[in-house]
């Protein structure tokens, strides 16, 4: 484990995660090396966690920025070659002074340079930008730790001696952010947080309005996070939610930002991805109860979303099973899963596929069928809360099938 992984446990957490991609920002902004950077805060942050329990800085951002710089130019003068340009250079170094503006985002963009594939353009988003350590990305993507440092390390050595005035472009940012926040909303509510406030700073820095279906799209979402899941951590399905916990200042904000985005649209410009699905949050969203879903509206707007790629086999399998529930409330649970049926070779072997059935049966009031589905979604689930979840659904099925059939026979 890297240096700043192990000061990512011993620091204040939240200082952490809002001073290191900062001070990074700030250094790679100068032309420092991006590996080169991160190791020199590494060490400064190292000296932190000896020096500020006895003399706590006034400014960390500037404190670490300091003796960043400082690590960068021991580094220089170890190189004989260059020793007597660097000296003269950097003889005295100062303090480095905090760039006006946000760092952060320029940081994020020079994450997803077009040098680097989009899973590593993910995987430094999230290390650089979001301060999560090597193990917890990791764990997000479901591979070993070692696996995930090489990753990184052959991101960062990508970006060596190339100068980042080339970031990538806004559709990659914005889905990497996206992806960034997904991560955030599972758990990390400090990364959600972050994920948001850049996407704040983007709506400003661009007139896209993809940018703005975005930060809608998030706001929509994070607005229903305090009521889902219970006391004991175990998930609520939307339509168990209590709206009373949903945040209603977060879903009007999303609701403007949307209104703002579409306005910007016209024959020739349609409405992407992320203001189409932010649409769809706002339908639910304004539903004061799950009865009263405005599901031919939803059904009007996956249309819309599923028509967005042409090729069946590249569409986002999230929307197109989101297709087929909205399918089955407006025309009956039988032409849902006729839905799920067309779409069983691209997606039917995940677990989603099978947990949208166990709804749809569900909805039909075939219980036993339900139970079934929603144990083999189970089956198939990676993720522990997920598997958990369903497990509690088919039990409900069989539960609710055996009352309903001793009801028949009083």
């Amino acid at each position: 484990m890297s240096a700043l992984d192990e000061s990512a446990r011993r620091l204040d957490e939240g200082a952490l995660r809002a001073l290191v991609p900062r001070v990074l920002a700030g250094l790679v902004r100068r032309g420092e090396d991006f590996d080169a950077a991160e190791d020199a805060l590494q060490e400064a942050l190292l000296e932190a966690l000896r020096a500020w329990p006895e003399h706590p800085p006034r400014d960390g951002q500037a404190w670490l920025a300091t003796v960043a710089t400082r690590r960068l130019v021991d580094a220089r003068r170890s190189e004989v070659a260059r020793h007597r340009r660097e000296e003269q250079t950097y003889a005295e170094p100062r303090p480095a002074a905090t760039e006006a503006g946000d760092d952060t985002l320029f940081l994020l963009f020079c994450c997803c340079h077009p040098a680097l594939a989009p899973a590593s353009q993910v995987a430094l988003t999230l290390r650089a930008v979001g301060g999560l350590t090597t193990r917890e990305i990791a764990d997000a993507f479901y591979v070993p730790e070692a696996t995930m440092a090489q990753r990184i390390s052959r991101a960062k050595r990508a970006l060596q001696g190339r100068r980042l005035d080339q970031p990538g472009d806004l559709a990659v940012v914005l889905r990497v952010l996206y992806l960034a926040y997904t991560a955030g909303h599972a758990g990390r509510m400090d990364l959600a947080g972050e994920a948001i406030r850049l996407a704040r700073q983007l709506t400003l820095a661009t007139e896209e309005p993809e940018a703005g279906g975005l930060l809608a799209l998030m706001l929509l979402n994070h607005a229903r996070l305090p009521a889902r899941l219970d006391r004991e951590g175990r998930i609520v399905t939307l339509d168990r939610q209590d709206r009373g916990l949903w945040d209603r200042r977060e879903t009007a904000e999303g609701v403007r930002v949307l209104q703002s985005a579409l306005a910007m649209q016209s024959e020739e410009r349609r409405p992407g991805r992320y203001q189409v699905e932010a649409a769809i949050a706002a339908l639910h969203d304004d539903a004061a109860s799950a009865e009263e879903t405005d599901w031919p509206q939803i059904l009007a707007w996956y249309d819309d979303l599923v028509a967005l790629t042409d090729d069946p086999v590249r569409q986002d399998p999230a929307a197109v099973l989101g297709r087929a529930v909205a399918v089955g409330h407006v025309l009956g649970a039988a032409a849902g899963l006729r839905e799920t049926d067309r779409l069983r070779d691209p997606i039917g072997e995940r677990h989603r596929w099978h947990a949208v059935r166990g709804h749809l049966h569900e909805l039909g009031g075939d219980l036993p069928a339900a139970a079934t589905a929603y144990a083999e979604a189970a089956r198939r689930a990676t993720n522990v809360a997920e598997r958990d979840h369903l497990v509690r659904q088919a039990a409900r099925a069989r539960a609710a099938e055996r009352s309903r059939t001793a009801a028949t026979y009083r």
